[in-house]
């Protein structure tokens, strides 16, 4: 089985304003307290560093997000967390989740999410730190994983879409792991997507082939901005088995019969 980044482990977490962050601190208001709405606006998700459950690869480590996104007259706005991701020798892997806030803002991040999976047992931990309870799910992660587009995807694409260009950047030691660099540059002809004219997006990653993850990587498309993800302090020691347990006095919902949700 082959698949993406984007079809990996869902590794993903919620972007919120600090206006979201700020009205999640207020959970003990009155319950009949009038709700304000307004048309428009959305909600985003960002992909972040994709780390997939293979075994005798542990590793500890930080990752630090930066998403700089363009204004419209001019200028531009950005976001940052920083939080710890880790995997043992058996291939479970432990993700925390922290808000994006505001860079060199007044606004502080919060940890708002664990996320443990688990190979072996097959069983997926989602823990909310506000409710202090973790939902156990069905978890089976791909067999064969692969980074970056398909290998055979360079030149022109199918049907009109545009094309896309690959560049070996060669090698280079990231934290004291020797890593291997790729650009790839894709353009989307216009009005294929909307676009009315050519949309160019970039993305440059450093692979380790030992721990089958990028240590750094950066995408820039015109419909994001730019997205940077750094792994640093990395430790290649076996991490503390604690962190693939629920933590200490979480309540634990069995969710692995329960119906997907439609």
């Amino acid at each position: 089985m082959r698949v993406t980044k984007s079809n990996l482990l869902v590794c993903f977490f919620a972007v919120w304003c600090y206006a979201a962050l700020a009205a999640g601190q207020a959970q003990g208001a009155q319950a009949q307290m009038a709700v304000h709405v307004e048309d428009g606006g959305m909600n985003e998700v960002l992909e972040s560093i994709a780390v997939p459950s293979i075994a005798h690869a542990p590793f500890y480590a930080t990752l630090d997000t930066e998403w700089e996104r363009p204004l419209a007259g001019g200028g531009s706005y950005t976001f940052e967390n920083e939080r710890h991701i880790a995997r043992d020798s058996a291939g479970r892997v432990y993700q925390e989740r922290w808000y994006l806030v505001p860079k060199n803002g007044k606004i502080e991040t919060k940890m708002y999410y664990i996320q443990i999976f688990d190979p072996v047992a097959h069983d997926s931990y989602w823990c909310s730190v506000g409710e202090k309870a973790c939902a156990i799910r069905p978890y089976n992660p791909p067999r064969d994983v692969m980074f970056g587009t398909d290998a055979d995807q360079q030149g022109v694409l199918p049907d009109g879409w545009g094309f896309v260009t690959k560049e070996d950047l060669g090698k280079r030691t990231v934290d004291g792991i020797d890593t291997t660099g790729m650009r790839e540059t894709t353009t989307i002809n216009p009005w294929m997507a909307g676009n009315d004219r050519p949309m160019v997006s970039v993305r440059e990653y450093w692979h380790s082939a030992t721990l089958n993850i990028n240590l750094l990587s950066t995408l820039s498309d015109p419909r994001l901005g730019t997205q940077n993800f750094t792994i640093t302090q990395i430790s290649t020691s076996e991490p503390d088995a604690q962190l693939f347990l629920p933590p200490a006095g979480y309540k634990v919902v069995d969710r692995r019969g329960a119906p997907a949700a439609r």
